[in-house]
């Protein structure tokens, strides 16, 4: 039954601390496009409009349970302006004066300083999104192991190849956290309502209608209402329809006021993590603790994306070369959907129904992922044209249990082999278990693999190719599986464990 939710029609946010007050903006114009169209901030550039170049980085504040409010630096062009409800967004012009009182030339941030002193800006065009990336690292707790300082600016592209003063740059910022009114504002930081009713008109697509329900009755609400809605988490994804491929979006419903998606906790045997968690947050709640997890997580886009991206958007699309679902399904998690009647359980390995096709029945949604902690030998591996920022030619995950040198149990699935996302290779399963765990047996079990899968040709690779990496991918899992304890991958340099060695 349809309550009365009665939500804000106008969109309400802070810009550089100032509120802005919108009611006929269209639902899906970016972030990006509004800063320089509407707000005529130019610092904020577009270079490819897909994220991948990092010029349009802007930050905003994001609320934390354990602590102050924290900076993220994201890409303004993947984000539709109703996600920004009620929250608070900085771009490269409000560090133009980060201490009131000082006089205009010595109001330059430290961030804006170290880029001066190292000379590490060239033809300036993907300066802004590079302050912005560093900026955060500004404000991070978190900067003392090495592969954060590359992993900071992974997602910033530079074109005239200045990475090694942008890099001195960020040496000389990071976890340096000046006590200036942004340290202040993230420590009274209180986020605003996020709960929006908000309708105008594209200039092209017609009527656009954008809900974003701030209680779970609201949510039901919304999908009995608007039953062929899309959804938007992060908008990672959905951001490309419309700044590539030009899709309408007559109706959205957003989920960034439903908070119960956002939870993230842990028990005895497992990571609870709600649908909307960022995998910024999954990689920090991962530390140490799913080691394959955290590798997977490491070669995952850039931090901007992962700072926006969610762990449920990850599955719900049902990508074949999704890179969450090998590791997830050879980690046995399990995924919880929510309606309004109740929920269900099932493994994330049957979630993944389909090409595109998640198991979801009409009013339901992806609510969390249960994700235990590896019992066995865990591991994955990401194989891609490039070490960040690229779509996986082949991904898998695997683990395997053995006592006294028999394989009493055991997880293979693969990415990027067939149209199934993460389908496991069960043929291959079966011919290692019961079996010994030796190199002489992974072998023996390979041709099953040719049976499990049957790869097509594409762009990035051909079908042999990616035969001879899923025999290849096994072989080094099981050589991993020699190594001692302490030599785990997800020690080792980014560059190491992006390559899968």
């Amino acid at each position: 039954m349809p309550t009365n939710d009665a939500s804000p029609t106008r969109l309400r946010f802070w810009l550089n601390d100032r509120l802005v007050d919108e009611a006929n903006v269209a639902p899906t114009t970016t972030l990006l496009r509004y800063l320089r169209d509407d707000r005529h901030l130019p610092g904020t550039k577009e270079g490819c409009a897909e994220g991948d170049c990092g010029a349009c980085s802007v930050v905003i504040l994001e609320p934390r349970s354990d602590g102050p409010a924290t900076y993220r630096a994201v890409n303004s062009c993947l984000m539709f302006l109703p996600m920004l409800q009620g929250k608070r967004v900085y771009t490269v012009e409000a560090l133009r004066d980060p201490t009131p009182g000082l006089a205009a030339d010595e109001g330059h941030h430290p961030v804006q300083q170290a880029m001066v002193d190292t000379r590490a800006s060239q033809c300036g065009y993907c300066t802004p999104g590079i302050v912005m990336a560093l900026f955060e690292a500004c404000y991070r707790d978190d900067m003392s192991p090495a592969w954060t300082l590359d992993d900071q600016v992974c997602g910033n592209l530079c074109r005239c190849t200045g990475y090694r003063p942008i890099r001195a740059a960020l040496d000389q910022v990071a976890g340096q956290r000046p006590k200036d009114r942004f340290a202040a504002e993230a420590n009274q930081y209180q986020p605003g309502d996020a709960a929006l009713d908000y309708r105008a008109e594209h200039p092209t697509q017609g009527a656009q209608a954008y809900r974003q329900p701030g209680t779970l009755a609201g949510l039901w609400d919304a999908m009995e209402t608007w039953p062929d809605a899309v959804f938007v988490a992060g908008g990672t994804d959905l951001g490309l329809h419309v700044t590539k491929h030009h899709r309408p979006l007559p109706q959205v419903i957003g989920l960034e006021g439903i908070r119960e998606l956002e939870t993230l906790g842990t028990t005895q045997d497992a990571l609870e993590v709600g649908a909307r968690v960022t995998l910024t947050r999954l990689l920090e709640a991962a530390d140490g603790r799913l080691p394959a997890l955290e590798k997977m997580l490491r070669v995952f886009g850039s931090r901007q994306i992962r700072s926006r991206a969610t762990i449920g958007g990850n599955l719900a699309t049902c990508s074949p070369i999704g890179d969450l679902g090998p590791v997830l399904v050879a980690l046995d998690a399990v995924a919880t959907v929510r309606s309004r009647n109740g929920s269900r359980e099932m493994l994330v390995a049957d979630f993944l129904a389909g090409y595109r096709t998640p198991d979801l029945k009409p009013g339901e949604l992806l609510w969390s992922v249960r994700i235990p902690f590896p019992a066995g030998f865990a591991a994955s591996y990401k194989v891609s044209k490039r070490r960040e920022m690229d779509i996986s030619t082949a991904a898998a995950g695997m683990q395997v249990w053995v006592t006294d040198g028999t394989v009493t149990d055991i997880r293979l699935a693969y990415g990027g082999l067939s149209a199934r996302p993460a389908q496991r290779a069960t043929r291959t399963e079966a011919a290692l278990l019961g079996g010994p765990w030796s190199e002489a047996a992974v072998e023996a079990a390979l041709p099953a693999l040719k049976q499990d899968y049957q790869p097509i040709d594409d762009l990035r690779g051909s079908a042999a190719y990616r035969n001879l990496l899923a025999a290849n991918l096994l072989r080094g899992f099981f050589l991993d599986s020699q190594r001692p304890p302490d030599a785990q991958l997800v020690d080792m340099p980014v560059s190491t464990v992006a390559a899968g060695a």
